[in-house]
């Protein structure tokens, strides 16, 4: 993204393009409040929706539309913002942003409303990441995570961080005005025990980023089992239509199919696999190599296993991929006359007894998922956080530099070198929040937004 001058008024479609009841076209940027009038011709006042015509520069009547000003700096983005709601025609649409555009304010890029905010420091630079994860979100923890991180719940753990480190530079910086004084003996209450809970701390916020990447990727969950076990009828069951072809004959599939659904609390991408069994069908065999190693990749295997005829012989190189932690079984087929109770489950893994084709027992799968899922939850406090994949390098390094100060502590080196450390873990911490000069790295952030966001 080419640096623009500041408060330069930029004009975007903020509603998806096509055929709508209503859609928003946002503007923000220096100059609205002048322009909003000679569109509207009144002055529009702060924060109260206008219905009004909107008239182009040449006196045509565009729409009517209910316009809103916000005006600098109580506004999402700390600039003056008009929003203009418009019918949901695309042409009326594109008429209105190129009658913007001929009044000076350009096309926006792709998450410039936001950074822009984050610029104008209307929030920290993880509530902005948050505002994409909220507009992503496929979940309903997803969602719940999003909407934690977007009220500064991330940004305020970091800055109680940034104070407790700096409380202990200062003790520790004293050693540097007043040498003849010796570093106390680590204890709860001094430096170096405050130094050791704090990396404590930060270790457990880092390791929330698995489950954060389960609510931002999804939840892969791998079907496996026998030809036949009915792991494509179980598929067609969770996505609530015909996805994959089901027969009689084994072997229907070959490959393996990728599918994303939001069931329970959680947004799943099941994964139905080719069916696992001694052949020597080279076609067969590929497809079978396939599930493998979508087992290793897979954050849950479901093991599909028939009721009426129970078949626990797995190709041992499938059987030694299961995840002990992360496998559950399920006898499929109880709608069946044949289907005798369930018998043990393989391996002591948890099981349930359901049908693919009636959907009893479905309601069961879906919250012993959810359970397996939210192990990985780091709490169902008020305000947990699960942190992203930049957030955990960031932590990661402050984690790393903090543990080198704390060594050079215990070791009795100069105590300049150990501050050293500690300020480049406040730099890390910085990173989260927004303290950062890279501007590529803010491009690559922001790109990920959509245009009118």
């Amino acid at each position: 993204m080419e640096p623009s001058a500041p408060n330069e008024p930029i004009a975007a479609l903020a509603t998806p393009f096509g055929e709508s009841a209503i859609a928003l076209i946002r503007a923000t940027g220096q100059g609205l409040e002048a322009i909003g009038g000679e569109i509207f011709q009144k002055k529009l006042p702060p924060r109260k929706a206008v219905f009004a015509p909107y008239r182009s520069r040449e006196g045509d009547i565009l729409d009517e539309v209910v316009v809103t000003f916000f005006a600098s700096p109580q506004s999402y983005t700390g600039e003056d913002i008009l929003e203009i709601s418009c019918h949901g025609n695309p042409l009326i649409c594109e008429k209105i942003l190129r009658d913007l555009s001929a009044r000076g304010i350009r096309a926006a890029e792709p998450g410039e409303f936001t950074r822009r905010a984050f610029l104008n420091g209307k929030m920290d630079l993880s509530q902005a990441e948050a505002v994409i994860d909220l507009i992503r979100a496929r979940g309903d923890r997803a969602l719940e995570a999003a909407q934690h991180q977007i009220k500064g719940v991330l940004g305020d753990q970091i800055r109680k961080f940034v104070d407790r480190l700096l409380q202990i530079l200062a003790e520790i910086e004293a050693y540097i005005d007043f040498p003849e004084e010796d570093l106390p003996a680590e204890d709860h209450g001094g430096p170096l025990g405050e130094l050791k809970a704090l990396i404590d701390q930060v270790v457990r916020l880092a390791a929330t980023s698995h489950y954060g990447a389960l609510l931002r990727e999804g939840v892969k969950v791998a079907l496996i089992g026998a030809p036949n076990a009915g792991k494509s009828s179980l598929l067609n069951l969770l996505l609530s239509r015909e996805r994959a072809l089901v027969s009689d004959t084994p072997g229907t599939t070959r490959d393996f199919l990728e599918e994303t659904v939001h069931l329970g609390k959680h947004c799943l991408r099941i994964l139905d696999t080719a069916g696992l069994h001694l052949s020597e069908d080279p076609l067969e065999c590929a497809g079978m190599e396939k599930t493998i190693e979508q087992l290793e990749l897979a954050d849950i295997c479901l093991w599909v296993i028939d009721q009426t005829n129970p078949n626990f012989n797995l190709p041992v190189k499938a059987r030694d991929s299961l995840p002990a932690k992360r496998t559950f079984v399920l006898f499929n087929k109880s709608d069946l006359a044949g289907a005798s109770p369930p018998p043990k489950s393989p391996e002591d893994f948890p099981a349930l007894s359901m049908s693919a084709k009636t959907g009893e027992g479905l309601d069961g799968l879906i919250a012993r998922i959810d359970d397996l899922v939210e192990k990985e939850n780091p709490g169902h406090q008020r305000d947990w956080i699960a942190v992203s994949a930049r957030h955990a390098e960031a932590l990661e390094e402050a984690r790393s530099t903090l543990e080198k100060g704390l060594a050079l502590l215990r070791q009795n080196e100069p105590v300049e070198l150990a501050a050293s450390e500690l300020h480049n873990a406040i730099d890390a911490f910085a990173r989260i929040v927004g303290k950062i000069d890279n501007e590529e790295m803010l491009d690559r952030l922001f790109a990920t937004f959509c245009i009118g966001k």
